[in-house]
């Protein structure tokens, strides 16, 4: 009688599986565990393995930084002196064409010189008083733009002929004919620019 055969040995598995007992799965690689036989929660030397996704902030989108706050007294001041210098060219091309002031243009200039300060350097006091000081001069050049023109007409020369080589007797011409409109309309400007910046604030 012959003696029955022993099966042969199972393969062995790599890296101290088990067996597989016939489940085409059962060798394989789990989540969590980078060798297949390797216990979850083995260390593996990566510091951030095992880590929950948005840990640290990982899984959030970044917050968006908050506008930068609108309070930069020194481009508030730039802005005024180069907005009273344009409006105060205007205002006088303006009044020298028709040969009169308009009192709507003396506000026009210090409200324009008030609200683009204080667009640009915020709600700050300081940036009220410079462009109240600002309109003032303003208006005041607005005037002597105004008398050069009519002078130059008046005297058949140029304008940069009265307004620059002749600067100190078109200031005595200007002290001669001044008169409260004058002052009004140099009033006005200063008054006009405190109603801009608050209206900009």
């Amino acid at each position: 009688m012959s003696q029955p055969v022993q099966p042969p040995n199972p393969p062995q598995q790599p890296y101290g599986g088990q067996p597989t007992d016939g489940n085409p799965y059962a060798g394989q690689q789990q989540p969590g565990t980078p060798y297949p036989g390797q216990p979850a929660g083995a260390p593996t030397g990566n510091p951030f393995a095992g880590q929950q996704p948005g840990q640290f902030g990982g899984g959030m989108p970044f917050a968006p930084a908050p506008p930068a706050a609108r309070n930069n007294i020194g481009l508030g001041v730039l802005t005024a002196l180069g907005t009273a210098i344009v409006a105060a060219i205007l205002y006088g091309v303006i009044a020298g064409s028709i040969e009169r002031e308009v009192g709507y243009a003396a506000v026009g200039v210090g409200f324009l010189v008030g609200f683009a300060a204080s667009k640009v350097g915020g709600a700050n006091p300081l940036v009220a008083v410079v462009s109240a000081v600002f309109s003032l001069g303003a208006v005041f050049l607005g005037q002597l733009v105004r008398m050069s023109m009519i002078l130059a007409d008046g005297l058949g020369v140029g304008f940069s002929e009265v307004f620059f080589d002749h600067f100190g007797d078109l200031l005595n011409v200007w002290k001669h004919e001044a008169d409260f409109m004058t002052y009004l309309f140099l009033a006005l400007g200063p008054i006009a620019a405190f109603g801009g910046a608050k209206r900009a604030g």
